[in-house]
């Protein structure tokens, strides 16, 4: 593959790649900023684009910045680490307007100002790590000429391999004490020689690991093992109970499966609560082991404001609240409106949202288990009330098309339409075009130095 020189940046693409061109061909750079010139090793070439990596700097961008993490550029998580934070907030900005000029082609206002994070380290409240037999070799360690014999570590999947694992020394993205977690048990399993998950050959006994903090104070660890060796199993669990006496929820899961997804397993309580509380304003919200809940505690607060203010919730007015998770917006309005129908297709989660609404007091919340496009049938309305207002937080894949078609039917004054990806978020806009108008959006950060971004988009009825 050849290597180009003098190649200038100039752009972000929407994966968070920095974008240079080569004749007539555009050419995606990780861990680029826009302004640097840079001479670029190509790794990868197809008829339309290129793909490279920096080799050399010659002129480093005004935009740049020294990442804090040792891990930075290997490690697939805090790819923007190299960016000051206002250029991060622009790109992701232009990131959204591109999605709603490309994709969904309809009208649309100035946005408000992106709403940043206010923290931009340690700010998530939950991580899962993978123990690994073969652990990734970085180019240094392959280059020092020495012999790696012991290649168990804990950390992160390389991005692209689901059969590497970068040993993880700190990480900056949860607060105490889940590193120090990490590494005790990660270094209790090396002492009492308990064999680390080997992805490939699917053998061993350690898998992934499970830290959950609240904003509480509360510590949610879950060990997962590929095998029910009882005996170890409780050794492990033991350790870790008696080295972190702070853990509120210690549990365990045996998974046997092809795959490290944990949701359609029993998850075993070994000491403490079966849940963490998290608590905004003065509401609390219990959160189990397979319960959605925003990883950004302090900006999900911000999140669920905005989302309130852009509703504009009235004592008369019925509002639905779309994959509701454990019911933290339908609490956050309920008590400025008439009544609050959530839908979620998770049965655990709705069970949470029951608690929650009954933790706080809250009792003009129902909630209803099950696929969105079943539960909200042409009936719904008749049944449970017809909506003033709609909320809706789908996943990335955004709203089935049918669930659209159904808001289509009811035409609800106003649809405010929270999204962790723009792009289905545009689409599912484009198809409500007909009836609803962008009255305003506001793109809000949850994740420092990546490049996602929340979207909260007002739709008024025409």
């Amino acid at each position: 593959m050849p290597l180009l020189e003098n190649i200038a940046i100039t752009g972000i693409a929407a994966e968070g790649k920095a974008i240079a061109r080569h004749g007539d061909k555009v050419m995606f750079v990780p861990f680029a900023a826009p302004g640097d010139i840079a001479d670029v090793q190509v790794t990868k070439k197809r008829r339309n684009y290129l793909e490279g990596r920096i080799v050399k700097l010659h002129n480093k961008s005004d935009r740049r910045i020294s990442p804090v993490c040792e891990h930075f550029g290997i490690c697939g998580g805090c790819k923007w680490q190299h960016l000051a934070y206002n250029h991060q907030l622009e790109f992701k900005q232009q990131h959204v307007t591109d999605h709603f000029e490309r994709i969904g082609k309809f009208a649309f206002p100035s946005p408000d100002p992106v709403l940043p994070a206010p923290e931009t380290e340690f700010y998530r409240n939950k991580l899962e790590f993978t123990f690994t037999a073969r652990r990734w070799l970085t180019e240094e360690e392959i280059s020092s000429g020495l012999s790696f014999d012991d290649l168990r570590g804990a950390g992160f999947h390389i991005p692209g391999r689901f059969d590497k694992v970068l040993d993880i020394n700190r990480c900056w993205l949860q607060s105490p004490p889940s590193n120090d977690i990490r590494q005790a048990i990660k270094g209790y399993a090396i002492e009492n020689r308990l064999e680390f998950f080997d992805l490939v050959r699917q053998e061993g006994f350690l898998r992934t690991l499970v830290v959950r903090t609240s904003s509480t104070g509360e510590v949610m660890v879950i060990i997962v093992f590929y095998r029910d060796d009882h005996r170890e199993v409780e050794k492990l669990l033991e350790y870790t109970a008696m080295k972190f006496p702070d853990i509120t929820s210690l549990m365990y899961v045996i998974n046997p499966k092809a795959n490290d997804t944990i949701a359609d397993l029993d998850i075993k309580l070994y000491r403490g609560k079966g849940y963490i509380t998290e608590k905004m304003g003065d509401l609390r919200f219990r959160v189990g082991p397979k319960s959605f809940y925003q990883t950004n505690s302090k900006q999900a607060y911000e999140l669920y404001k905005l989302v309130k203010d852009y509703a504009l919730p009235r004592k008369h007015e019925i509002i639905y609240d779309l994959y509701t998770g454990t019911g933290t917006i339908a609490a956050f309005i309920a008590r400025h409106c008439s009544m609050v129908r959530g839908l979620e297709y998770v049965e655990e989660a709705v069970q949470d949202a029951k608690f929650n609404a009954t933790m706080n007091k809250i009792d003009n919340v129902s909630f209803h288990a099950g696929d969105i496009r079943d539960l909200l049938t042409a009936e719904f309305p008749g049944q449970y009330g017809r909506p003033h207002t709609v909320i809706t937080d789908p996943p990335r894949t955004g709203m089935h098309r049918d669930v659209v078609e159904r808001l289509t039917e009811i035409l609800p004054e106003k649809i405010v339409y929270v999204s962790c990806n723009s792009a289905t978020q545009a689409r599912d806009i484009a198809l409500l075009d007909t009836f609803y108008r962008v009255d305003k959006w506001r793109a809000v950060d949850m994740f420092p130095h990546t490049h996602h971004i929340e979207n909260v988009a007002l739709l008024v009825r025409r």
